[in-house]
């Protein structure tokens, strides 16, 4: 399915499941949908089930919108009790459109609450009281983090229950419409494109290892970011690397605005660190978008000075542009307007970074080292992140990298299925049909 065709969808007010491979556009469908949405005076609720992900497209994270707190797991009275907050209760009853990204780490126990909480509150027996809701993500990417008594290696092997959201009575009743972007605009390698596509069908064989073993030990610039699986490799490199260089360091501390456990949530999923400490030299990456100064999440560049007066980093990019970066403001939005902010440089050091961290972000090259890994996803969303082969260089590689989960391979063709019965569908309506079904749904929201 095309980006067109799943906005034509959206505009319906289906509740929709936008999914596909990485690159394939699911953050800017969503982006154009809610423009649109805006400019007809509507204002979507904009979540996500992580705080990384939340602070990607300016939103809240799903335990802070609906009041969850920390838990994971919700009786009938914490259900009632969470309704009845009144600012969260008045959250909801203006809300008409629910966007959910990152949905594969969204575990079904906080799936079903939010939409108990929602029913209760508009006192309904619709799935999530009848607001149109809109899941983004890739379940071949990063799954819930679920606690139990297996080791990293036997949680691939053995069998424990599932926790997607596909499996929960909640996604049954919701029965979303599947938007399957089929498109690619992040990788144009198509040597590259085949190792990606085979781990993703699980026909990963040694013709695409041998691909991937050409690109280890190769050698590595020094600010190419360096990707790990595990936090204490990533601060052990960035520590190491800032020490080497014999400048000033220079220190940016973040600010913050608004009620504390929102800034504590937004602190959380922020990729820009509270204490920035650059000097020139310095490997960074930018952390949020800006067309207009021309970078975005991921964007990689070396420190190569700092403006007299204020200190501001002045960033050479990897094309050769030198950007004077100033802070910009990390917030969380309600109904447009900002609750709480925090105010800190767009940057971080990108001598490495956890695999964890990376996802959501296209990058030009990075070195990977694999050979830790033990989680289904984590292989291939490392992977995924660079554009070409050309821009992967392997530090170290084992098999789980290249495994996906056997249950998500079952689900994913039940998805595309689903996903081409709907193009023919919605595609075989008149266009005199589909307009009134679009301005039915915006006269809906604005009751």
């Amino acid at each position: 399915m095309t980006q067109k065709e799943a906005l034509t969808i959206l505009k319906t007010g289906a509740n929709v499941f936008l999914t596909g491979e990485p690159g394939s556009g699911k953050t800017h469908t969503i982006n154009e949908y809610v423009a649109y949405l805006r400019s007809h005076d509507v204002k979507p609720a904009i979540t996500a089930s992580t705080g990384i992900a939340a602070t990607h497209i300016g939103g809240h994270t799903l335990h802070s919108f609906f009041g969850l707190g920390i838990r994971n797991k919700f009786d009938k009275y914490e259900i009632d009790r969470i309704a009845n907050i009144k600012r969260i209760a008045k959250r909801i009853l203006r809300t008409k459109v629910l966007i959910i990204d990152e949905v594969s780490m969204l575990t079904s126990d906080v799936f079903a609450a939010i939409d108990a909480v929602i029913r209760e509150v508009l006192k309904s027996f619709e799935p999530f009281g009848g607001i149109q809701i809109i899941l983004v993500g890739d379940f071949f990417q990063l799954p819930p983090i679920i606690k139990n008594d297996y080791t990293e290696q036997a949680s691939l092997i053995e069998e424990i229950k599932s926790r997607f959201i596909f499996n929960s009575s909640a996604w049954s009743r919701l029965n979303p419409v599947t938007c399957y972007l089929s498109e690619q605009y992040r990788q144009d390698d198509p040597e590259f494109l085949s190792v990606l596509s085979a781990i993703r069908a699980d026909k990963f064989n040694k013709s695409h290892l041998d691909l991937l073993e050409k690109r280890k030990n190769n050698s590595v610039s020094e600010d190419i970011p360096k990707l790990f699986s595990h936090n204490e490799d990533v601060d052990r490199i960035n520590n190491e690397k800032l020490l080497k260089l014999s400048g000033e360091p220079k220190m940016f501390e973040m600010r913050s605005v608004g009620p504390e456990a929102l800034v504590a949530n937004l602190k959380k999923g922020c990729l820009s660190p509270e204490r920035l400490v650059l000097k020139i030299g310095a490997a960074v990456m930018f952390t949020k978008n800006n067309s207009k100064e021309g970078f975005v999440n991921g964007t990689l560049g070396v420190v190569v000075g700092f403006e007299k007066g204020n200190n501001f980093p002045i960033i050479k990019t990897k094309d050769n542009r030198e950007i004077t970066v100033l802070p910009m403001e990390f917030t969380i939005e309600d109904a447009g307007k900002a609750l709480a902010a925090l105010i800190q440089m767009p940057l971080r050091l990108a001598w490495a970074i956890t695999i964890h961290k990376s996802q959501g972000m296209s990058l030009d090259g990075a070195a990977m080292d694999l050979s830790k890994v033990f989680e289904y996803g984590a292989g291939y969303v490392a992977l995924s992140r660079v554009r070409r082969l050309s821009g992967l260089h392997l530090l170290g590689w084992n098999d789980r990298a290249a495994k996906v989960n056997p249950e998500i391979l079952l689900k994913d063709k039940n998805l595309k299925d689903n996903s081409n019965e709907a193009r023919k569908v919605f595609g075989g309506l008149p266009d005199p049909e589909i307009t009134k079904m679009h301005k039915n749904f915006i006269a809906f929201c604005k009751k």
